[in-house]
């Protein structure tokens, strides 16, 4: 039976050329595509720095009841897309499909409260949801947030949303607009939740299905149905807006003041309100006007305000809360992408040849002087020849080649050749940086 199973597994992970291949909607980031990646965060992590982030990271797999109880029940994520799995232990856990739940958790269990208010956090890694692959969305993505815990001024809604705007604009990304709603918080969404239930209870006939299951469990999910029909009804749909109370209408007039100060343009949507149970007051999605290969406007970042959060997952007290997350993936392959290279990466000017079982055994000692002075090579120590490691040098178009034989390393020199004019010098290896130095 054991021998049938591991069979099947691997049946299962191989393509139709009979090759070995990474689960579906998951890849392996390799070469540039991984530079890109490592760009993206060092561009971002440096500007969260500026506005006064500091890093956090999270772990991978949470208890499952982070994302069931944070996320709430009624929403894509949590009925649909969660990887969850059971230990030996008997301990129920999910890889995590987003990253404020964790945080809001590490906030809660550190202490974070005693610390002098508010805590601003930044976090980048993968997360995880059973999604349908699609251009820019993959099953295993790459998010990176910025989070300011503790206080619930109007302020701290635009602060993040500033820094969001900073980081993808530095990436290249142009014709940036806003989409962003209030739904209220404890004092006045249960009005508008009414409200809106008693709308769609005269449009439950088409409703789909799916719809009319999350208008018993979460009607606000519904407004951000994926479902053509559902999305006809909901522009009919009351806007919560106009439920607000005066406490929550006064948040969301400064922080439409904040963006208008900033020159950053903006759109009320009503139906927005995110896939996320947690969200109370400002929502908001960042739009590139011309993101897709079509030129329709794609959503590149999201997310808003979470005042209650911290109580569902236990606390005893509520934590305000508000934060970004930027999808990496959809920024990396973008057209108007920079990019970005990351600071560790630079282009080899020097490739290093090395003939002789001498020469190879000196080799590392030399590469380590390199080194430490901060200067790149490229190198093949595997090979032997001569021949084939200056072809390796010619493609790469290094503009020079340092050669160590055996000659060179009983007299500790090395051969530095000029490979556009084919000319070369014998440089003693105590002169070797001061002369590497000089040349352009």
């Amino acid at each position: 039976m054991r021998k049938i199973k591991e069979n099947k597994i691997r049946k299962e992970s191989k393509n139709k050329t009979g090759d070995v291949f990474s689960p579906k909607g998951m890849r392996d980031l390799m070469n540039e595509e991984y530079y890109s990646f490592q760009g993206f965060f060092e561009k971002a992590q440096e500007i969260a720095v500026y506005y006064g982030f500091k890093p956090i990271e999270t772990p991978v797999l949470e208890h499952k009841e982070i994302f069931t109880t944070g996320i709430g029940k009624g929403t894509d994520i949590v009925d649909k897309e969660m990887y969850t799995l059971k230990t030996k232990g008997g301990d129920h856990l999910a890889l995590r499909p987003e990253h404020t739940a964790p945080l809001m958790r590490a906030y809660i269990e550190h202490g974070m409260q005693t610390m002098p208010q508010p805590v601003l956090l930044y976090q980048y890694g993968p997360s995880f949801r059973h999604d349908k692959p699609q251009r820019g969305r993959y099953r295993q993505f790459w998010q990176f947030d910025c989070d300011a815990l503790g206080s619930e001024k109007s302020i701290m809604d635009a602060l993040v949303i500033k820094t969001c705007m900073s980081i993808l604009e530095e990436s290249g990304a142009e014709n940036l607009s806003i989409d962003i709603n209030s739904i209220g918080d404890k004092e006045c969404r249960n009005g508008y939740i009414k409200e809106l239930t008693s709308y769609y209870r005269k449009n439950i006939n088409q409703l789909p299905a799916i719809d009319k299951e999350r208008l018993k469990i979460n009607p606000l999910r519904i407004l951000d149905s994926k479902e053509e029909k559902t999305k006809e009804i909901n522009v009919g749909a009351p806007d919560s807006v106009s439920f607000l109370c005066p406490s929550c209408k006064k948040h969301f007039k400064e922080v439409l003041e904040y963006l208008e100060e900033m020159k950053i343009q903006y759109n009320i949507n009503k139906n927005l309100v995110r896939g996320l149970s947690y969200y109370t007051r400002t929502v908001f999605e960042i739009i590139e006007q011309k993101g897709t290969e079509d030129d329709t406007p794609m959503a590149l970042a999201g997310g808003g305000r979470y005042d209650y959060l911290a109580r569902q997952l236990g606390s005893k007290k509520d934590v305000p809360g508000v934060g970004f997350s930027i999808g990496v993936d959809r920024i990396v392959t973008s057209s108007w992408y920079k990019k970005l290279a990351p600071r560790i990466l630079k282009k080899p000017k020097i490739y290093f040849i090395q003939l002789g079982g001498e020469a190879k055994l000196k080799s590392l000692n030399i590469i380590e002087i390199l080194r430490k002075a901060h200067i790149p090579i490229a190198q093949s120590l595997s090979k032997d020849s001569l021949g084939s490691q200056l072809a390796i040098a010619e493609k790469l178009n290094t503009p020079y080649t340092l050669i160590f034989g055996v000659k060179e390393a009983l007299d500790n020199s090395v051969i530095v050749r000029d490979m556009a004019s084919r000319s070369q010098e014998t440089v003693k290896l105590s002169k070797l940086l001061e002369y590497l130095k000089e040349l352009k």
